[in-house]
């Protein structure tokens, strides 16, 4: 927005104002003239409705959760008094993204793969694979191996030395939400690892990375983005009963399909609906400039971050003729 000339405010979301100021702190730093980037921490019912709303306010850029960009959509739909344009909107939402791995597939590439796409960020982000999506023939294999895995990642303090894979959730709502899910897991499925909350003397909000087995495509679990370290490993009949699972959330946001059979990777491409589809990799860390970032369906608005025709959104073009 800055680069396409805009005036900014940044409204950071209130869990984790900090590390967006320390951002702001940058821009500053390097001359940035006063009033152009502004910094506004709050909560998002009052401080965000408010920017939406505002006569003044010509465009939202929102990342967060579907619920919150749904009722940004509504809100800026709306034209409040002395509003003279129509707001636009570029909405990124939630996820319940998927790797899937066929019979032909190198299966420990795969099983650290899933492992990977699970529990980075304590599957605090919208690309995390939260579904590992199996063919019947290779899903034993894979979802052992998955639980190994996992079961040796380290959680702790992140800044007590690089040997700690995992930290603690946002905070304590984000907690319990999880847990709820486990709980939710544990009553209707697998428990393949983890499951538990880490009680420490700090009492951060820190939970084992999770994985339940043999859950139906239609599961809780296996529909609902749930934001943090729990992965749900499902098994298909075959190649097209997976794909079809992977298709089967309102989500479309990132999606991995690891195979060596290249027909079903072509037909992945026109198939497997999701804004950014990887190929015998993560389906998590698209790069600016290599691999624009954004998802069908109710992940968003499906934006393209990161391309070069991004910056074409926060402009307005105009068209100019002179008759000589």
């Amino acid at each position: 927005a800055i680069v396409a000339g805009n005036a900014v405010i940044q409204k950071p979301a209130s869990t984790s104002p900090a590390i967006a100021y320390k951002l702001c702190e940058l821009f500053w730093e390097q001359g940035l003239p006063a009033g152009v980037l502004n910094f506004l921490p709050g909560p998002g019912g009052a401080i965000g409705d408010t920017i939406v709303d505002h006569p003044l306010t010509r465009f939202i850029a929102f990342t967060g959760s579907k619920e919150v960009g749904m009722r940004i959509f509504d809100r800026a739909a709306k034209v409040s008094p002395g509003q003279l344009w129509l707001k636009r909107t570029v909405l990124e939402m939630g996820g319940k993204d998927a790797v899937v791995v066929d019979e032909t597939a190198h299966l420990e590439k795969a099983s650290v793969a899933i492992v990977a796409s699970a529990f980075g960020f304590q599957g605090q982000k919208c690309s995390a694979g939260s579904r590992a999506i199996i063919v019947n023939s290779v899903y034993d294999e894979v979802a052992g191996r998955v639980a190994e895995l996992t079961q040796k990642l380290t959680v702790g303090e992140t800044d007590k030395g690089q040997n700690v894979y995992m930290g603690p959730v946002v905070d304590r709502k984000a907690f319990n939400s999880i847990m709820d899910y486990i709980k939710h897991g544990r009553e209707h499925h697998t428990l393949l690892a983890g499951g538990n909350a880490i009680e420490t003397n700090t009492n951060g909000y820190f939970i084992e990375p999770t994985v339940f087995g043999d859950v139906p495509g239609d599961a809780k679990i296996a529909q609902e983005e749930i934001f943090g370290p729990v992965l749900a490993m499902i098994r298909a009949k075959n190649f097209d009963d997976a794909l079809d699972i992977a298709n089967s959330t309102e989500y479309g946001l990132t999606g991995a399909l690891f195979s060596n059979d290249r027909a079903r990777l072509e037909r992945a491409r026109h198939e497997f609906h999701v804004g950014n589809l990887y190929f015998n990799r993560k389906c998590t860390g698209a790069m600016v400039g290599a691999h624009p970032f954004g998802g069908f369906n109710m992940s968003g608005t499906d934006s393209k971050a990161g391309g070069p025709d991004y910056l074409l959104l926060f402009t307005q073009a105009k068209s100019i003729a002179e008759l000589r």
